[in-house]
């Protein structure tokens, strides 16, 4: 995460809005936050966490709101913009806004609490919270990045199991808790090793013998199906010759049926081929001459109805044109009355803008009226004002208030007084509490070691002599199974015969079986009996060491715990004589002064506040006065020039006789008249144009009649003579064809007879005939068509229906058998796979229980952890050494523990909280870059932020310019780190910094040494 600005605003001592460019500090690699005690430093880390996490480090994120909100502001506004993501690619807005109630002023509403996105300069809301975009908790936050007031060493103050978690939390190390994995992997496998139990039981029927029998069956089968096939297949070659005889004998009765319908068929066909030749005849000669004349005479008759119509429209015609001539007479005189028209209309515009100008000059008049007497009050308010802003003034001399360091000093007395109260009662209670937790392990270590037999004086010698019991009972076990191995041998002893060991002739008491084996049995439950109770006794030594690790633990952690106690009541001393002299000898003195102070800083501010009050009124009145004075000189002004605008439209006016009575009149009437006039001058040129237009129309469509009826005269005298020319053609073919009887030929013309398709049935007639003609002669000559019998061939059917049943319930069984056989052969197969995959199955189980019992416990998370912590002690003793010339080393044990290694003391270890408060803020601070080293190399990214706000005042002047040194080479490492403090020293060696100052009025204010 790397900040790129922050705007704070009525959070602790920041009243007004402030802004913190992080992109210029931040450049440089080093840089610092400094002012005096009190001017607001810290409250820059505790804007960071507000607007990243939603609560500060002092207060909680419930109920203290009130006490975070500057007491002099209404609102509360964060607005941190930084980087993050891989390699910190990603830019982000986080924004906390919370108001007072206007009605309470003791209660602070719910903060409301963004994230955005930053696209360009588009801000997209997200629904990820900090953690989610910094990738850490708020603590492990402020132990790697922001370390606040108090919290620099509290890495080093975590206990062991608190530590391993946070490594665990910020690294990723659950992935390294494999307990639960391996326990599901573990359970699944026995659920597949019983599902495999299960399918093989279901196949213990299934042998290479019985696989055998069947395929002999089979062969047996399968020969006999032979034989029955060959006989069926010669009584099927008989019945389809049978079959072939049946379907031609059938044929042969169809086509006799066929021929005797035919014959009967044979009258009407003749009949209609004798009507097929007169119709085509009187269709292909006569009907189209015939047709030409009904033509004619139809296009004669429509002639003479155009000729009749065309004289009728020409009287019609002759009319129309008198008429429209007449109508464009009378519309030419109105339109070229126009000109004198539009002149009126002119002069009728000019009344009503004088009407309008008018009604503007009586407005002015009007507004001069009212402005001059308002504008006399304003003056008089302007000198109350003034008057009362100098009584307020001469009250806020008269208040005196003490010294602002005096007040700041006061009030940051009363907080430590209260703090060192609240941290005095958490001290006694931790005290106690560690002291109640050192009896409890001291009796714990005690019930542990009562637990060891007399005879033993450690759990280390009855350890040893436990193990040795289970080595002389495994010696016991080798020799028996030598004694086993014997008596597999035992059966070829013969009495006489030398025996293959000893060579004795004689065995009086050879060795039984069943002796040995319950020997066998008797040693191998005391050898895990023996074992059992040697890991119990491996465990209370554990439990030993851990609980007595412990009680060490606690006893240096009462001890420092001591010491702080007596620490804070010498603080809390201290603070109280310092106050006594200063005339303050209780905190119920204190808290009256404070109150007293505030009361009258609050009077104060209060007639300040009523003063800038005034002064914005007087400032408005002002204003207003000054506009109000404007108008009235714009209204004057307007009078006089509207007076001769007036004047000069009146001289425009044409007629002013016929424009005196609408001066009378009301402007919609005028507006009227001359919309009126227009559109009746408009309406006049468009009927002219229209009845010219009309007319000319007129004139051609009577010219096209004329010369239409003179056509048709001459088109009815051409079809009378074209109609005699065809009726004589007409005569002559009916004598050359045949016909005389006009009656027939017009029955003929009418018939709806279709000579194509009467046709095609003759043709189909004839071709039918002599196909069914030919068909009978061939099926008549094949032989035992005509002798077929259908009863002999109904017989030879029975018997090869039955002949197939037979065979196909031979078949069905072959099937079958060899099915059965196909199966038996999958099922072997499997059976022999699943056997194979159980023995997979149990070596598999075997193992996982191995790893479960490993992994139980988050035992390797622990391992984990422990190697991440050491690695952490060898990067921060790169820097730690170098800050002790080489005589101090960090080291983490298996506990998890942190331990100093002592050089100038022989290189003998101890606890690293026996430091000085000097090298304590050494070790964290090298701790805390290699953690921040660790962490920017997780995120991937190329730059590191780091930001102190702790325990520079703890350290002498080398140690400081050590670890100024060491902080300035970071810079090289490509990190950022940041620095809050109040020690001139290191203000004077960092040359970018911002300088933070507490105004008594505007509070906390941001400069910059750049």
């Amino acid at each position: 995460m790397i900040p790129v600005k922050l705007e704070i605003q009525g959070l602790y001592s920041y009243k007004e809005k402030q802004t913190i460019e992080f992109e210029q500090l931040t450049g440089a690699g080093l840089f610092g936050i400094f002012g005096a005690v009190g001017s607001g430093k810290s409250s820059i880390l505790e804007a960071i966490l507000l607007a990243l996490y939603g609560s500060t480090e002092r207060l909680s994120d419930r109920g203290e709101k009130n006490s975070m909100l500057n007491l002099q502001s209404k609102t509360l506004l964060i607005n941190f913009e930084f980087r993050s993501g891989k390699n910190n690619s990603k830019s982000y807005l986080a924004r906390y806004a919370a108001k007072r109630n206007p009605k309470n002023f003791e209660e602070v509403r719910p903060g409301e609490h963004t994230f955005y996105e930053k696209d360009g300069d588009n801000l997209i809301p997200i629904t990820q919270g900090g953690e989610e975009i910094v990738g850490m908790k708020k603590e492990h936050f402020k132990q790697t990045v922001i370390i606040p007031q108090g919290k620099f060493r509290e890495f080093i103050d975590l206990t062991p199991q608190p530590r391993a978690e946070m490594m665990k939390e910020l690294f990723g190390l659950e992935r390294f808790d494999l307990s639960q994995k391996t326990g599901s992997l573990l359970k699944a496998v026995r659920e597949e090793k019983i599902r495999l139990e299960t399918q093989l039981l279901a196949l213990v029927d299934y042998s290479p013998e019985a696989l055998k029998d069947k395929e002999n069956l089979r062969s047996e089968k399968t020969i006999f199906l032979e034989k029955e096939e060959k006989t069926f297949q010669t009584l099927e070659a008989e019945s389809k010759k049978q079959e072939a005889l049946q379907a031609k004998n059938l044929q042969l009765i169809e086509r006799q049926k066929e021929w005797n319908n035919l014959e009967i068929q044979r009258p009407e066909i003749e009949a209609k081929k004798a009507i097929w030749k007169d119709f085509l005849k009187a269709k292909t000669y006569l009907k189209p001459v015939w047709d030409q004349i009904q033509e004619a005479k139809i296009e004669l008759e429509k002639y003479r109805v155009s000729v009749k119509n065309c004289t009728d429209f020409k009287k019609t015609y002759e009319g129309e044109v008198a008429d429209l001539v007449k109508q464009e007479a009378e519309l030419k005189i109105k339109a070229d009355d126009r000109p004198n028209r539009e002149a009126k209309i002119r002069d009728l515009k000019k009344v009503i803008e004088i009407k309008g100008l008018l009604a503007g000059l009586k407005d002015a008049e009007k507004q001069v009226e009212t402005l001059s007497p308002h504008i006399e009050s304003l003056k008089n308010s302007q000198k109350d004002i003034e008057n009362a802003i100098k009584e307020k003034e001469s009250k806020i001399e008269g208040i005196k208030l003490p010294d602002t360091d005096e007040i700041s000093n006061l009030k940051s007395a009363a907080k430590d007084w209260t703090n060192l109260e609240s941290q005095l009662a958490k001290l006694t209670e931790d005290f106690n509490l560690l002291r109640q937790t050192s009896t409890s392990l001291d009796t714990a270590i005690f019930d542990i070691q009562k637990q060891i037999p007399s005879g033993f004086d450690s759990f280390g010698t009855w350890i040893e002599n436990q193990k040795k019991q289970i080595q002389n009972l495994e010696t016991d076990k080798e020799k028996l199974l030598s004694k086993k191995g014997l008596a597999a041998h035992v059966h070829l002893l013969q009495d006489g015969e030398a025996c293959p060991l000893c060579g004795a002739t004689e065995h009086p008491d050879p060795i039984t079986a069943s002796q040995e084996e319950s020997e066998w049995n008797d040693l191998s439950k005391q050898i895990e009996g023996a074992k059992s109770s040697l890991e119990k006794i491996v465990n209370l030594s554990q439990q030993l060491s851990e609980q007595q690790i412990r009680q060490e633990n606690h006893r240096q952690n009462l001890a420092a715990k001591e010491k702080e106690l007596a620490d804070s009541k010498k603080e809390l001393t201290s603070l109280m004589e310092s106050l006594k002299l200063k005339n303050i000898p209780s905190k119920e003195s204190l808290s009256k002064l404070i109150g007293d102070t505030d009361l009258a800083l609050k009077q104060k501010d209060q007639l300040a506040q009523e003063i800038r009050e005034l002064r914005k009124s007087q400032e408005q009145g002002k204003a207003l006065l000054e506009k109000e004075e404007q108008q009235l000189r714009a209204a004057e002004q307007k009078q006089v020039a509207l007076h001769s605008t007036v004047a000069a439209k009146k001289d425009e006016i044409k007629d002013p006789i016929f424009t005196k009575p609408f001066f009378e009149k009301p402007t919609d009437y005028i507006e009227n008249a001359i919309f009126t006039v227009e559109k009746d001058i408009e309406k006049t040129i468009q009927d002219l144009d229209g009845k010219r237009k009309v007319l000319q129309e007129t004139r051609a469509k009577q010219s096209t009649n004329l010369a239409n009826l003179k056509n048709f005269e001459d088109l009815v005298e051409k079809t009378i003579v074209k109609i005699v020319e065809l009726e004589s053609q007409y005569e002559t073919l009916k004598k050359t064809h045949g016909f005389e009887s006009e009656s027939d030929l017009q029955a003929l013309y009418h018939h709806s007879l279709d000579a194509d398709k009467t046709d095609a049935e003759i043709r189909q007639y004839e071709d039918r005939r002599l196909l069914v003609q030919n068909n009978l002669d061939k099926l008549k000559e094949e032989d035992g068509v005509l002798d077929f019998s259908q009863e002999a061939f109904g017989r030879l059917l029975d018997e090869l229906k039955e002949k197939r049943s037979s065979l196909e319930g031979f078949r069905k069984q072959l099937t079958l058998l060899i099915q059965d056989i196909e199966d038996s052969k999958t099922k072997l197969n499997k059976k022999q796979e699943l056997a194979k995959e159980f023995s997979i199955l149990e070596n598999r189980e075997s193992n996982l229980r191995e790893l479960d019992n490993l992994f139980r416990g988050s035992g390797f998370v622990k391992y984990v952890s422990t190697i991440y912590l050491k690695e952490l002690c060898n990067t921060a003793n790169l820097r730690f050494m170098k800050l002790t010339k080489n005589s101090l080393s960090l080291e983490i044990d298996d506990n998890n523990t942190f331990w100093v290694v002592d050089y100038l003391n022989g290189g003998k270890k101890r606890l690293l909280k026996t430091l000085s408060g000097g090298q304590t803020f050494q070790a964290s601070l090298c701790l805390a870059l290699a953690l921040a080293e660790k962490v920017k190399s997780l995120n991937q990214a190329d730059q590191s932020f780091f930001f102190l706000d702790e325990g520079f005042g703890a350290l002498d002047r080398n140690a400081l310019r050590v670890v100024f040194e060491t902080l300035k080479s970071l810079r090289h490492e490509n990190r950022i780190v940041g620095i809050i403090s109040h020690v001139e020293e290191l203000q004077q060696e960092i040359g970018v910094y911002a300088k933070i100052e507490l105004d008594p009025e505007k509070g906390s204010q941001v400069g910059y040494s750049f």
